[in-house]
């Protein structure tokens, strides 16, 4: 999640030498299918047989076949039975969709964030959904302080880790994040899930509970596929996840005293009453329950200003 990125960020020098690194990687497969994305966007009214693409894009016509073949079944590409001819597809209107939402909010929310920041003193995080990652798309923090937060940072969209970029949306969208391919192994007690739900619903707000060894878990999870690790390695990291929505806090059995908070996090929603980002402020600390509260109010207010900037409304929270 976007609390649980890595620690440092690279120097500016390796930061430099890293990126010359990626520049001078190549991949002429990938560069053929970018080839390929490009000229029909640019031409998004026409439609083209194999043979014209592949004369086009100098391009021989068995690869030029098995790219077409490819986009098509992602749909991100159409062919006409009939004639043949491709053109752009369905799944590149969500993934526009999706970057437009996301990039056109975050300055938006940078700025909202940027109070949040200087009343609290703590580091707050704005971050989406894109394609099959949580991305980081704006950091504020205190100058000169640490971070963990990192823009563009990525992470896998799958349990365990994304439960509040479903967490207020359908509960159709919510039970498709859960069938997917856990990154790592957890355990699923619906009952409490649904509490979970239910609260931060009607709250409108999250609050995450992580320990120390917790967050260094999620940290190191930044940017790694975890289904390449070992069996027994992804089996030990999964005791230590436990069960989804157990670090969340609850309202409803706070018994006095103070709570391990590791952040508080809010949606923002776009025209359509869809979730959009989660705006995050990072706390760090054993707080009671009135400081939660104070908190909780600002993010809220912050994430309400947003969704009002870009012309958003909040849907009805209804329970399924």
């Amino acid at each position: 999640m976007n609390s649980r990125q890595s620690g440092a960020a690279d120097s500016a020098a390796g930061a430099d030498i890293d990126g010359a690194g990626a520049r001078g990687r190549k991949s002429p497969p990938t560069e053929r299918v970018v080839q390929v994305l490009d000229y029909l966007v640019a031409r998004p009214d026409k439609r083209f047989g194999l043979s014209e693409l592949a004369r086009a894009l100098d391009i021989s016509k068995p690869t030029c076949l098995g790219i077409l073949s490819a986009l098509v079944a992602a749909g991100y590409l159409t062919r006409d039975g009939a004639s043949k001819l491709y053109g752009l597809g369905p799944a590149l209107i969500a993934a526009g969709r999706a970057a437009q939402h996301g990039f056109a909010m975050g300055p938006i929310a940078r700025e909202q964030l940027e109070r949040i920041t200087a009343e609290f003193g703590t580091t707050c995080t704005a971050s989406t959904v894109v394609g099959d990652q949580i991305t980081v798309l704006e950091v504020t923090a205190v100058p000169g302080a640490p971070t963990r937060a990192k823009v563009g940072q990525v992470y896998p969209f799958a349990p365990p880790v994304g439960l509040m970029y479903v967490l207020w949306g359908s509960d159709e969208g919510l039970e498709a994040w859960l069938r997917r391919e856990p990154a790592l192994p957890v355990r699923l007690d619906r009952d409490h899930l649904r509490r979970v739900v239910d609260e931060c619903r009607d709250a409108g707000y999250l609050v995450e509970t992580l320990t120390t060894v917790g967050q260094r878990l999620h940290s190191l999870m930044a940017g790694v596929a975890t289904h390449d690790l070992p069996p027994e390695v992804r089996e030990l990291l999964g005791e230590v996840v436990s069960s989804l929505g157990e670090r969340v806090y609850l309202a409803r059995d706070d018994h006095e005293g103070e709570h391990p908070v590791n952040l508080i996090a809010a949606p923002t929603y776009d025209a359509e009453g869809q979730q959009a980002l989660v705006l995050t402020i990072y706390v760090g600390a054993t707080i009671g329950r009135a400081e939660i509260d104070r908190r909780a109010a600002a993010l809220t207010a912050a994430a309400d200003a947003v969704t009002a900037a870009v012309g958003g409304r909040h849907p009805m929270r209804t329970r399924v």
